[in-house]
């Protein structure tokens, strides 16, 4: 196992800074599926570009979306073949597609 770098107080700063922008622009996301002003065909085209859309996982959009529960999430996943630790960016042109069929 690699050890973690040493860094400076500026550096844990900014790493701090940055994750938590991070978080918020995931939350923000988040926040706009589920009051249906973003559709899911959006998020997938946009995490092409966008680390952000990107590096959500699968389940979390889906959770995302209203009346949809982890268990709701689980079988659209198994249904279209999507791996549990599947992120956005990682989806086949085929599950993405599935996806956009099911949710527009």
């Amino acid at each position: 196992m690699m050890a973690l770098p040493v860094l400076t107080p500026e550096q844990r700063k900014a790493a701090l800074e940055k994750a938590a922008a991070v978080r918020a622009q995931r939350a923000e996301l988040k926040r706009k599926l589920k009051a249906g002003e973003v559709k899911v065909s959006t998020v997938l085209e946009s995490a092409k570009t966008d680390v952000i859309a990107g590096k959500l996982k699968v389940s979390v959009l889906l959770m995302s979306l209203p009346g949809i529960g982890d268990a709701k999430a689980q079988a659209i996943m198994e249904s279209v073949n999507i791996a549990p630790s599947r992120r956005v960016g990682g989806l086949g042109p085929h599950q993405a597609k599935a996806l956009v069929e099911l949710f527009g």
